[in-house]
């Protein structure tokens, strides 16, 4: 008798994989862990506004989700929206803590490089010397300049978005005091040659 399975039915050549061998899916539990990591990485690598940007890229990660998954992931993991450089955006419990303001390396900038503000309706329009308009934009996304709703920097001309006329103005005022130098035309910007030069003197 040739080799058997033991019940006399001939050699074994193979056998089809049953159910019971077939690697188990991934639970609904892995699934959602997986997709929460992924939620609190995107949190922590770039402001996120919306439920419908984390379901765009968690989409492009291969994850099934909804609105309404994101939704009660974004309950689960306690993130929660603040206003952070004039954006509403959300945040891990862990990030709420005050962080320390640090005016200093704007400070530092401005007092080595001359830097004229020019306005366009609420645009404010930094000119500086070349190659310092990501330096001063970088410092000011570092201080506690936070009127503004964002910042382009080119070479040495930077530009500061504003929603209304009186963000711009108060964030104007506090960029002059960092600079050291008075506001012209009672809070009006301008292009800062008259004070700049007599700070010159």
């Amino acid at each position: 008798m040739s080799p058997g399975d033991g019940n006399g039915r001939g050699p074994v050549r193979g056998r089809r994989q049953s159910v019971a061998d077939r690697p188990a899916p991934i639970s609904a539990q892995a699934s959602r862990s997986a997709r929460q990591r992924a939620i609190r990485e995107l949190v922590g690598r770039r402001p996120f506004e919306s439920q419908g940007q984390f379901v765009r890229e968690l989409t492009a990660r291969g994850f099934v989700v909804t609105q309404a998954t994101v939704s009660r992931d974004i309950a689960e993991l306690g993130l929660v929206k603040v206003t952070r450089g004039g954006r509403h955006v959300y945040v891990a419990p862990e990030d709420l803590a005050p962080r320390p303001v640090i005016d200093d390396r704007l400070r530092r900038v401005l007092a080595d490089t001359r830097v004229t503000v020019g306005r366009s309706g609420l645009i404010l329009v930094l000119t500086s010397s070349p190659g310092t308009a990501n330096a001063i934009a970088q410092g000011i996304d570092e201080s506690s300049l936070h009127e503004q709703e964002g910042t382009l920097a080119g070479d040495n001309t930077l530009l500061v978005l504003f929603a209304d006329e009186e963000r711009l103005e108060r964030w104007h005022r506090k960029f002059r005091e960092m600079q050291g130098l008075a506001l012209p035309d009672a809070g009006r910007p301008d292009s800062g040659a008259r004070t700049e030069r007599e700070a010159d003197r």
